[in-house]
Parts: C-alpha cells; structure tokens; sequence
C-alpha cells in the first residue's frame, strides 16, 4: 500500500529526523507555514493535496490548527490525523505535557520551524518595518504579544538551539518578553509513522470526513 505524508513546513526538521530514527522513507508534500494565518486558505490547501495525491494512506502532519483541518475527506484513502489541536501540542508529545507547563496560556511556543518560514510574530515585525516604518511595526508587534510574557523554545532535538537563540534574544529585548527552553518530543510523530493507531489518532476511511468533535473529543454531547 502507498503510503504520503502531507505535512506543514513548520514540522520539517522534525519530520526529517523521525523518519530517520524510524526508517521511514514515505513521499512528503508540505504545505507552507502562513496558511495557518487563515483557517479557511489551509483548509482549502490542505484538501487540495488530499485530492490530488495517488496514496492508499495519507498521513497528515497537522492537528485541528484553528479547525482548518475540520471538513477534510478523501474520496480514495485513508486518512490518519494525530488527535490534537495544533502543532504545538505535536511537538511537546501529548496533550498532558502542554497543560503541565506552567502559564501556557501566556506563553508564546518557537522552534527553529516557526523562525524559518513566514507566518510567525518576528516574520510579521519585519514586514511591518518594511511597510510602516520600525516605531509603528514595534507597537503592533507588542500589540499582537499584549496577552503574552515569554517566548518557550520546544527543544525537540531536531535542530541546534544556539543557532537561534540570537533572534530570540533579540526579539525579547524588542518585545519586553523573557525566554525559557523546555524538552520537546517526536512521540506522536513516530507513532504516526509506523503505528500502531491507537486513541490519539484520528483514522478515516475513503468517504468519512472529519469534524470538530474529532479534535476535542469534549464537544460530543
């Protein structure tokens, strides 16, 4: 059976390395980062590619993102989606290691994907500079940050922390923000990759679409 991984580009450094560890060599399709930005415009993408991959099994490397994963069907494969509410909660290996962290609500996660492609607070800052000018792009900039107090750097493992820590030193003196580093996971990833399925895992056969209640199991009354 032919098996593609369908993932965002944000999981690459990630995904790279659980295939290697895994020894998994499936065909990747990524999808760009600033879909995100738009629940509507990923889930548009996202189907998109579920149409026109030729797959048995597509894996999706995503989690509900703001439910732009919600509506998504194939005609011809199975779908198999982690059972999580974005990537964030992918990279920290289950649901219960994020509600573990201390003030995640107020805490604005990074890895070395999130810096890379657009769609993210320090990628928005440049651009605004570009357009407005560096006083205007800083009080927006702090404006989108007003309900956060710390950058978290998910250390996954997948890439060298040093080699970013100059950026988010950077973008905590701009910001008023601190920092702090805490262990990330690719559990879920090598789950998904060489199963078995189990309960955090969502699997759809040829002509079943998902829905919201997948993702957060607590909304089924």
């Amino acid at each position: 059976m032919l098996t593609v991984i369908l993932a965002c580009q944000t999981m690459k450094d990630e995904l790279n390395l659980a295939m290697q560890q895994s020894g998994i060599n499936y065909p990747v399709v990524y999808l760009e980062s600033g879909l995100h930005n738009s629940p509507e415009n990923l889930r548009e993408k996202v189907q998109e590619q579920v149409d026109t991959l030729d797959a048995d099994i597509i894996l999706l490397v995503f989690g509900c993102c703001g439910k732009g994963l919600v509506g998504i069907k194939s005609t011809k494969a199975q779908l198999v989606i982690p059972r999580i509410d974005d990537c964030i909660t992918f990279l920290l290996g289950s649901t219960e290691n994020r509600r573990s962290i201390p003030n995640e609500i107020s805490t604005y996660f990074i890895t070395k994907g999130w810096l890379d492609p657009d769609g993210n607070v320090m990628w928005s800052y440049q651009s605004w500079v570009e357009r407005y000018g560096e006083r205007k792009a800083l009080r927006l900039t702090q404006k989108m940050l007003a309900h956060y107090t710390r950058f978290m750097i998910i250390d996954t493992g997948a890439y060298d922390i040093e080699g970013i820590m100059p950026k988010i030193k950077d973008a905590c003196e701009k910001f008023n923000m601190h920092y702090d580093i805490t262990p990330g996971s690719l559990r879920l990833l090598h789950i998904l990759l060489t199963g078995p399925w189990g309960p955090e895992f969502i699997i759809l056969n040829p002509g079943q679409e998902t829905v919201a209640s997948d993702f957060y199991p607590s909304l089924v009354t």
